[in-house]
């Protein structure tokens, strides 16, 4: 029997709800193949600051450190935006991924066959599918970059300023380009490195890289584009990319365009990752507090989060197989949560809630 270490991060809104589906099907696993996973809960986000005063306690960074994984649900919402000592939950996701010194974001955006209706592009441009992996960068540029400001946020002082560094290493933009190459050596050996070096000293450092490391990895065919170009044809010709390796930024934005071209964010996992096995898995999609509890949320995502995991830190890629084919099976018998259903198209009476999407695909589960 196997023995694997989990630290879950539940967090807040529907952060628990869905981490308490993933949790059965990752138990249903050690049933089936025989290993044992030792579940360790902990608190990060704004159920964080709420009781231990921080929105990352150093309890919780400890377990994460001596864990082989770690499975996030979702952190934020209005009752942290404005608090005095300038701490909110995203803090704390921004620093558990410093501190397991998780540099790589890796967001799969895969349209589900069962789900094409579900993608708001034309089927002529979206074609039979979608799969698209984003590289980015984790712990650079300005959303680590020095901070500064006027005395004060006096907006009606023209003078007043603020500014966010944007500053990256050779070091730090080499590390995430072998990632995205070596993922690409994976999948269809092309990968597109988005940039706005025609704009900013720092992309014209990207760019110089990459034209470096890319010599390195002759199989695979590479790519440049603007970001801006880039945007749009994610919407204009998504099926031209295969893997796409960027900034922090640039990664953040176009992660989330990438998750709406195909269908649900509800559907979409990811995982950060660093130089060795331990990684941080979850879902793309927010907190979103007006449902939480209410067994209204897509639990998919979330356990979409455990083949990643199972593959890039565990090691279980039969297991992570049997995850996907579940979900598929599930999808194929007409099975939906509301974010996915569609009245007139889908069965009213195979609309599901949380709990019900969690409890099936646990069923569907089968050995192979």
């Amino acid at each position: 029997m196997s023995t694997f270490n989990i630290v879950t991060l539940p967090g807040d809104g529907i952060g628990p709800d869905i981490v308490r589906e993933a949790c059965k099907v990752l138990n249903k696993i050690g049933e089936l193949y025989g290993h044992k996973f030792n579940i360790t809960e902990k608190r990060m986000g704004g159920i964080a600051i709420d009781m231990d005063g921080t929105s990352l306690p150093q309890d919780t960074i400890d377990a994460c450190l001596k864990s082989d994984a770690v499975l996030l649900g979702a952190v934020g919402g209005p009752k942290w935006d404005h608090l005095p000592n300038g701490d909110r939950p995203e803090k704390g996701l921004l620093g558990i991924r410093g501190a397991l010194k998780l540099y790589a974001n890796l967001r799969p955006a895969v349209l589900f066959k069962q789900l094409q209706h579900t993608s708001p592009l034309k089927p002529e441009i979206i074609g039979e599918g979608l799969d698209i992996l984003v590289v980015r960068e984790l712990t650079g540029g300005m959303y680590f970059g020095e901070k500064a400001n006027s005395p004060a946020y006096d907006t009606t002082k023209p003078d007043a300023w603020a500014s966010d560094l944007e500053k990256y290493s050779v070091y730090e933009i080499e590390r995430i380009l072998k990632t995205g190459f070596e993922a690409a050596q994976k999948r269809d050996h092309r990968l597109c490195c988005v940039h706005k070096a025609n704009v900013l000293e720092s992309s014209r450092l990207w760019r110089a890289v990459f034209e470096r490391v890319k010599k390195d990895y002759p199989d695979v065919e590479t790519s440049e584009m603007y970001v801006d170009n880039a945007a749009m044809q994610l919407v204009r010709n998504p099926r031209q990319f295969d893997v796409i390796v960027t900034s922090n930024i640039f990664g953040d934005i176009l992660t989330d365009e990438a998750s709406q071209v195909a269908g649900s964010i509800g559907m979409l996992a990811s995982a950060s990752l660093g130089a060795g096995t331990l990684g941080l898995y979850e879902p793309i999609h927010g907190s979103a507090p007006d449902i939480a509890g209410k067994n209204l949320a897509n639990p998919i995502a979330t356990i979409l989060s455990l083949p990643l995991m199972f593959r890039y830190s565990l090691g279980l890629m039969k297991e992570a197989d049997a995850i996907d084919k579940a979900i598929n099976d599930v999808l194929d018998a007409g099975y939906r949560t509301g974010d996915i259903f569609t009245p007139g198209l889908n069965d009213e009476s195979k609309k599901v809630g949380t709990k019900e999407m969690g409890d099936l695909i646990v069923k569907a589960l089968k050995k192979i």
